[in-house]
């Protein structure tokens, strides 16, 4: 491990070098969690310096960019427009875009996820989903009872639909229903995120009809 105190200009260096070993390693597949790449990227260039879950996923997503160009633009337009046609058949259920596919930082797995605000009865949305012809592969029960490594007052409790997306897309789309507990304490929103520390707003049907139509490569990555 580096012993000597590092000064301001050195340790951004540092930071930004297990950000990128870290986002490496993410993006190969060779960990799944933010905090096991972080801890492993500085362990092998011998420092004692961790990076942010925002800094790594900024250099994921570089990483990203670099190596896939064009073609990941290309699926971030094919999985908002897959993500519409699912939100199109709910839409009076208040569904949002949110996650990878919102933000824009796809990877090469990246699956569509989809919050449901406007029902807390997942049998409602199985129905409307299955009236428009989506195909529904599995539904299972989450319970969260931790974020950002803190336990929470109170376990959330959600269930979350898999369904096919209708153009075929290789990518998965998980329509989330927040239990009606959750609802009777106020506590039906979409949370900050993990990563990058702000409020999560997503997108509603409108707002991405109109994003596919004026701006369907957008990100919404927050600065600083």
């Amino acid at each position: 491990m580096i012993q000597k105190r590092l000064n301001r200009r050195e340790l951004e260096w540092v930071r930004k070098r297990v950000a990128r070993e870290a986002a490496r390693l993410l993006y190969e597949g060779a960990v799944d969690e933010y905090i096991d790449a972080k801890r492993l990227a500085a362990r092998r260039l011998g420092v004692d310096v961790m990076p942010s879950n925002r800094e790594v996923a900024i250099e994921l997503d570089r990483i990203g960019d670099e190596l896939e160009g064009e073609e990941k633009l290309h699926r971030l337009k094919r999985l908002r427009e897959e993500a519409l046609k699912v939100m199109e058949a709910i839409e009076d259920l208040e569904p949002r875009l949110i996650g990878s596919v919102w933000r824009g930082n796809i990877k090469r797995e990246s699956d569509i996820d989809i919050a449901v605000l406007g029902t807390t009865d997942p049998e409602e949305v199985i129905e409307r989903l299955k009236e428009a012809g989506i195909e529904v592969l599995d539904v299972e029960e989450v319970v969260i009872t931790e974020r950002g490594g803190k336990p929470l007052d109170i376990p959330e409790h959600y269930v979350n639909i898999k369904v096919r997306t209708p153009g075929g897309e290789k990518a998965e789309i998980g329509v989330t229903v927040s239990s009606p507990e959750l609802e009777r304490k106020g506590r039906v929103d979409l949370g900050r995120c993990d990563f990058f520390g702000d409020k999560i707003t997503g997108l509603s049907v409108e707002e991405l009809r109109k994003l596919l139509r004026e701006d369907p490569y957008r990100k919404f990555i927050p600065r600083g």
